[in-house]
């Protein structure tokens, strides 16, 4: 389908009316997706909660290998959606703390390239906690999609709001993909969610599996509504507000990085910093006090046929032991087994103030470094200058048209399910 590609720089608001090729683009989507994916999730539920209700040996392990086959599954699917409805690309650079961006010699060692020079792979950290500034809805779609490049998409966990948990179907699809929900602000959700990354942690570290966690400190979307409430809390503090974000909340980035780095050596902290093209005002990207809900959402990128050009992404990888103030988590102070010990036990093994306050001040500092790149990027077009980095460009693209079949794998049980019903009916 062809779009004028400028849509994509005006407002949602302010794009003329939707033509008929968009409209099948639609049907065509949901289709491929929609439908198809409630169906294919009411099967997995069928299929796989079995194994944890009436339990066998090897359950366990193949109820989790389950899991990981389906979100290796969505991962591969969505990569090909964008492949097919909304063609983009990942323009990625890289920095390390404390080296600074990668040379070009350093990202040669990272990227892997097939013989027609497209990056299909990316030598990533495989165990990390994943934080990102938050401009819209999409944000998790294209982080989990460079998941799949760093080949850690299978075990990939998000942190959400409690609310979703309970949507029919897909609230269900993600508590079986272990998925973690709460309101930061509850202590109960502090137990559960130490309770949760414990056990998901240990796991990964005792079988030697990727293990990668979504989290976006700011809490919610840069928007009209949120805005004011940043501002709010930022003059209470006798702080200054962000111009690009919003002040980010430290307290679930920092039980998870404490429950995690005891039972991760390697854990490593990946920061993202992106920004998107919007506005045919401002070529470099969505300016400021503009928010990206207003140039794009999952509807305009996949119905509509618009999505960004290009994902520009800055990556600062910082190692957690080494470089992050999470504080003292020695044995004698903070590693539990959640196992032998009541879970309430294991969360209220508080921690110090000052260090939540060091830790605090860090996530701020880092925010408004964040936040100061974003200022950067407006005024040069660029998160680093030339000789600083190399940017390294990753067309959302799948490495193989093979996988094209794993990527549809979800849809099986409900191909046989209709097939079965179908068969019935008609000998009926």
């Amino acid at each position: 389908m062809t779009v004028d590609p400028a849509l994509h720089a005006l407002p949602i608001s302010d794009r003329p009316p939707k033509k008929w090729r968009q409209t099948v683009n639609a049907i065509l989507f949901a289709f491929l997706f929609i439908f198809p994916f409630l169906i294919a999730q009411s099967c997995q539920m069928v299929f796989m909660l079995p194994l944890l209700l009436f339990p066998f040996a090897g359950s366990r392990n193949l109820y989790d290998e389950g899991v990981r086959y389906t979100k290796g599954s969505f991962a591969t699917l969505i990569v090909l959606l964008n492949q097919c409805f909304a063609p983009t690309r990942l323009s990625v650079t890289f920095e390390r703390e404390g080296q600074g961006c990668f040379s070009e010699e350093q990202i040669n060692h990272i990227v892997v390239r097939n013989t027609e020079g497209k990056v299909i792979a990316l030598k990533l950290p495989t165990k990390s906690i994943l934080i990102a500034n938050h401009q819209m809805y999409a944000d998790w779609w294209y982080a989990w999609c460079l998941t799949y490049f760093m080949g850690t998409h299978k075990d990939v966990f998000i942190v959400l709001k409690r609310s979703l948990k309970w949507i029919p179907i897909i609230g269900w699809a993600m508590q079986i993909s272990k998925f973690i929900f709460l309101a930061p602000s509850r202590a109960s959700d502090r137990v559960e969610l130490v309770s949760q990354l414990s056990a998901l942690g240990q796991q990964a570290e005792r079988q030697n599996k990727p293990f990668t966690l979504f989290l976006y400190p700011e809490g919610t979307l840069v928007s009209k509504l949120t805005r004011p409430i940043s501002k709010k809390f930022a003059d209470k503090m006798g702080i200054p507000d962000m111009t690009n974000t919003l002040l980010p909340r430290s307290t679930g980035l920092h039980y998870s990085l404490r429950t995690l780095a005891p039972c991760m050596p390697t854990l490593q902290l990946l920061d993202i910093t992106t920004v998107y093209p919007g506005d045919i005002h401002f070529a470099t990207g969505i300016p400021p006090m503009k928010y990206g809900q207003s140039y794009y959402t999952l509807r305009s990128i996949f119905f509509d046929g618009v999505p960004p050009p290009v994902i520009h992404m800055h990556l600062r990888i910082f190692d957690v032991g080494r470089d992050v103030p999470i504080g003292d988590i020695s044995i004698s102070n903070n590693k539990v087994d959640i196992k032998k010990h009541d879970k309430r036990r294991a969360v209220e093994l508080d921690f110090p103030d000052e260090e939540k306050e060091r830790f605090d001040l860090w996530v701020r500092d880092l925010w408004q470094d964040k936040d100061d790149l974003i200022v950067k990027f407006h005024e040069t077009g660029s998160f680093v200058a030339q000789k600083e980095g190399t940017c390294v460009i990753i067309p959302l693209e799948l490495r193989q048209k093979r996988e094209i079949c794993y990527a549809f794998c979800l849809y099986l049980p409900a191909l046989v399910v209709f097939v079965f019903a179908g068969s019935i009916f008609f000998l009926l």
